[in-house]
């Protein structure tokens, strides 16, 4: 049996841009389609930081503390909506390593600092991760407007209430891993923008426009374990 691991993800930056699903078709696994709304898929880019991780029922003053920064896009498999990560950079090498053997995600090891200051995140990432290709982001972001239930705005609803997420194995078997939290209360968000390269470093073409930006001062999750899906399962 896989280990359930609790955590919190704080000071969150959700932003997204709309593409053509035929850009992200191609790069998903066979039994993944493209989730769209309006039409539109999307892709996120999401910096934070992760507190408190550790095996579920620990104490929290017993996790430890990991900044990240993700790149993904919605997903269907057979009618269950959820996540599909295309890469995620986090401040920690075990860490970074656990995550890929026990959840068969694509996390690289990165140089991450976050700080809070005057009612601002000040977020910068760098790739240091052996062999692959450097990524740099830094973006100053913060709340703006009244919080609202994501549930509410049907936009917001469908980029932030997701409870699962999918990944590929080594051997080509899909995974999926779900997570319980409480539903996200969001607020409208503005950045200053000062580095991205994440777009590029995975072959996709800087999106146009600006992107639709949401703030969350952040919640608790539990995630579970990484599960074999299989049809049978899920019938």
């Amino acid at each position: 049996m896989g280990i359930s691991l609790a955590m919190g993800w704080r000071h969150l930056l959700f932003e997204n841009w709309p593409v053509d699903p035929a850009a992200l078709d191609e790069r998903l696994p066979d039994r993944l389609t493209v989730d769209t709304h309006d039409g539109q898929a999307w892709l996120s880019v999401i910096p934070f930081t992760n507190v408190d991780i550790r095996p579920a029922g620990l104490p929290a003053r017993l996790g430890l503390r990991l900044p990240e920064l993700n790149l993904r896009t919605y997903v269907t498999c057979d009618g269950e909506p959820g996540i599909y990560f295309f890469s995620l950079d986090a401040h920690g090498i075990s860490s970074v390593l656990g995550a890929r053997v026990l959840h068969h995600l694509p996390y690289y090891y990165a140089r991450i600092s976050l700080d809070w200051h005057d009612g601002r995140v000040r977020f910068r990432s760098r790739r240091r991760h052996p062999g692959d290709r450097p990524v740099h982001y830094g973006s100053t972001y913060w709340p703006t407007g009244e919080p609202f239930a994501a549930r509410d705005d049907p936009l917001a609803r469908f980029l932030v209430e997701r409870y699962r997420f999918y990944t590929e194995a080594t051997d080509g078997s899909l995974r999926y891993t779900d997570v319980d939290h409480e539903p996200w209360t969001l607020y409208p968000a503005a950045a200053e923008a000062a580095s991205n390269t994440l777009f590029a470093a995975n072959g996709f073409a800087q999106p146009t426009g600006e992107p639709v930006r949401y703030y969350s001062p952040g919640l608790d999750v539990i995630a579970g374990p990484s599960r074999c899906w299989s049809e049978e399962t899920h019938e």
